[in-house]
């Protein structure tokens, strides 16, 4: 029985109990009770395919839907972390008719184990986009190509990320204001913040927390004691101790997670699974929106596919589109909405010219700072296949199964070769207390795709070792991708292009380069030099010419093995009618176009200090609550008031 597999026996067991039997029920005499579920799970051309949670109980499955043509109040294009959010607070109205649609499956029971983030990218919950090829970059990974896994399930990413809670820095949200967005600077979107989260860490600052929101933030039980060594190190290295999710803005944290009792909590789980037994609110899943419907400009409804049949639904109201910062701008551009000469290109008629997929940005990482230790202090793999792993997290929501994929904690620094006058971080750190040399390549590497050759050579002669990792991931690149269709096919993915690294001036590299020689400043300290550390000083396959250390190796090795942590922003970007770039405005509505916005990731039209799940979930309350202001029935007033309902620590 591999891995994957037990884990399944242990939820539907657990969940089976928690139904069936009285709660002082032993969790080993459930084990018992299913020991055949094993054979449910199985893998097809080498991803893992895990059956629907069998035991979801009354709310299981979306609600009944008719093949004819039917209205609704608001169509919401897209569960994910913004689009959940959305249709779960529209639907609060009992007036309004809300059709929430997505493309993918129901999530199984077996995602909320946060210890297997890795492999649901590996699995069919994964749209499994990838980055167009690119000559300087990627050149360690298969086919030179970048992994930029989006979420394909209801509840989108929020299913399958590594459930970092981030919001962001103030002054992310000041520049966001700045550009001509009012209403989105830190002031205005911190009450949607509070509003979203039930907070329980032990180190918080007053005032900005809050408690008894959809979405649980706690400290990971599981902690080696490498993360509590960095911790250290990092204050020695004279980084403060923060709240990031507080006033704090440079400095050092364990890790916060988007979990309650050591479970993901995704938006499917939280939200959409609190409103489902709405009669107001229709699920339909499995249905792949193939364009908007227009009547001029003004748009009317959708077209979508289920069951190998085209539906239509129509919408009274508006159709907000929250499919996401790759599926967003390309439903807009199947129907017309998007740059005028691309969509003529490909013989699609022109509704509206805007510069929808001509803005992308990223975060990239490097996978390569690696470090050894001769003490045992980092994360030891065999605990997760330990039964009583799983006993801890099904009964106590501890153990070694409420590690969010080997994340530790996190640092934000402002590197020496940052302009930013003010303190303002350009890097975060990501500890990990252990790499992906601890499942021997089985899932981790595959994620980023690295090369087997590469693999061998870096990762491979380190599984028996005692190895923990910390990954820079670059906050404000200078450098801008953009999207385009591939065809006028809706099934034809989009392309995708980083334009990594092309900066005129590369200051995206020299920021990384000023990253590492911070990350080797935190080992050399007296704190991890107590436990014999040092780098691990094998040469990258391809870089092998260059001197180790030196910053043309460091800018040869970023070439080869830099990744995504797909948190990509801006194809639908919000401005102010001036801005030549703008897609959306600053209530989310499209330019040119009628009864029509978008709310995700694709709006935010700045790089965020943040892990974007958190900022997605943001971006749907406030879009809520500026459709429900619009829409209010009150009288000559407004009822709007985002504050209400939140409680500070």
């Amino acid at each position: 029985m591999d891995f994957a597999t037990i884990l399944y026996v242990i939820l539907i067991a657990v969940s089976s109990a928690s139904s069936q039997e009285s709660e002082n029920e032993d969790v080993a005499d459930m084990l018992n009770r299913i020991g055949d579920e094993y054979e449910q799970v199985s893998s097809r051309n080498g991803k893992f395919f895990f059956p629907k949670y069998a035991n979801y109980g009354a709310q299981a499955g979306p609600q009944p839907y008719s093949n004819a043509i039917e209205e609704f109040d608001f169509i919401v294009v897209g569960s994910g972390s913004a689009g959940a959010t959305l249709a779960t607070r529209l639907s609060e109205n009992p007036k309004w008719r809300v059709l929430l649609l997505e493309v993918g499956k129901e999530p199984s029971a077996i995602t909320d184990i946060p210890a297997l983030a890795a492999s649901f990218q590996l699995t069919d919950y994964n749209w499994g986009y990838l980055m167009e090829k690119q000559d300087n970059i990627g050149l360690g990974m298969v086919d030179q190509r970048m992994a930029w896994p989006r979420g394909r399930v209801l509840g989108g990413t929020s299913v399958i990320n590594y459930m970092i809670h981030v919001r962001g820095n103030r002054g992310d949200y000041k520049r966001w204001k700045a550009l001509g967005n009012p209403g989105w600077g830190y002031e205005d979107v911190l009450p949607y913040f509070k509003k979203l989260e039930d907070y329980s860490v032990a180190y918080a600052d007053a005032g900005y927390r809050n408690r008894g929101g959809p979405i649980g933030v706690q400290d990971v039980s599981y902690r080696s004691d490498s993360v509590h060594i960095f911790i250290n190190a990092a204050q020695e290295a004279g980084l403060k101790y923060i709240d990031y999710n507080g006033r704090g803005s440079l400095g050092v944290s364990y890790v916060q997670a988007s979990t309650r009792r050591g479970r993901r909590c995704s938006v499917e789980n939280t939200y959409l699974r609190n409103a489902r037994g709405r009669p107001n609110l229709v699920i339909s899943t499995l249905s792949r929106v193939t364009n908007l419907i227009l009547d001029g400009t003004t748009v009317v409804g959708v077209q979508y596919i289920k069951n190998r049949q085209y539906h239509t639904a129509k919408a009274k109201k508006e159709v907000i589109l929250s499919a996401g910062t790759f599926n967003s701008p390309q439903i807009l551009m199947l129907s017309g909405i998007g740059p005028k000469t691309h969509l003529e290109e490909l013989g699609i008629p022109v509704v509206r010219d805007l510069p929808v997929g001509e803005t992308l940005y990223d975060h990239l990482t490097f996978l390569g700072l690696l470090f050894k230790s001769n003490d045992t202090i980092t994360i030891n793999y065999s605990d997760l296949e330990n039964p009583r792993s799983f006993i801890s997290l099904v009964s106590n929501g501890t153990g070694p199964l409420t590690s969010l994929g080997g994340v530790e904690a996190l640092a934000y620094i402002q590197t020496n070769v940052s302009r930013e006058k003010d303190k303002y971080p350009d890097v975060e750190l990501i500890f990990l207390g252990g790499g992906f040399h601890m499942d021997k390549g089985a899932l981790y590497a595959k994620t980023f795709r690295i090369t087997p050759k590469i693999y061998d050579a870096l990762w491979k002669p380190l599984e028996d070792e005692q190895v923990w990792t910390i990954l820079p991931m670059l906050l404000h690149p200078k450098s801008k991708g953009n999207l385009k269709l591939k065809s006028k096919n809706p099934y034809h993915w989009p392309k995708l292009f980083g334009n990594s690294f092309n900066d005129p001036e590369n200051l995206d590299m020299k920021t990384f380069i000023a990253s590492i020689r911070e990350v080797q400043r935190i080992a050399r300290t007296p704190t991890f030099q107590k436990f014999g550390t040092e780098q691990v000083k094998t040469p990258i396959p391809g870089c092998e010419h260059l001197v180790f250390d030196t910053d043309e190796y460091w800018s040869c090795a970023l070439m080869h093995i830099t990744g995504s942590l797909h948190h990509q922003v801006g194809t639908c970007k919000m401005g102010p009618a001036n801005d030549k770039t703008a897609v959306v405005d600053s209530n989310l509505k499209v330019y040119g176009i009628n009864r029509l916005r978008v709310a995700d990731c694709s709006v935010i039209p700045v790089t965020l200090s943040a892990h974007t799940n958190i900022p997605a979930i943001m971006v749907g309350e406030k879009a809520a609550d500026l459709i429900k202001d619009e829409w209010t029935e009150a009288e000559g007033r407004s009822n709007f008031d985002p504050r209400r309902n939140i409680k500070d620590a």
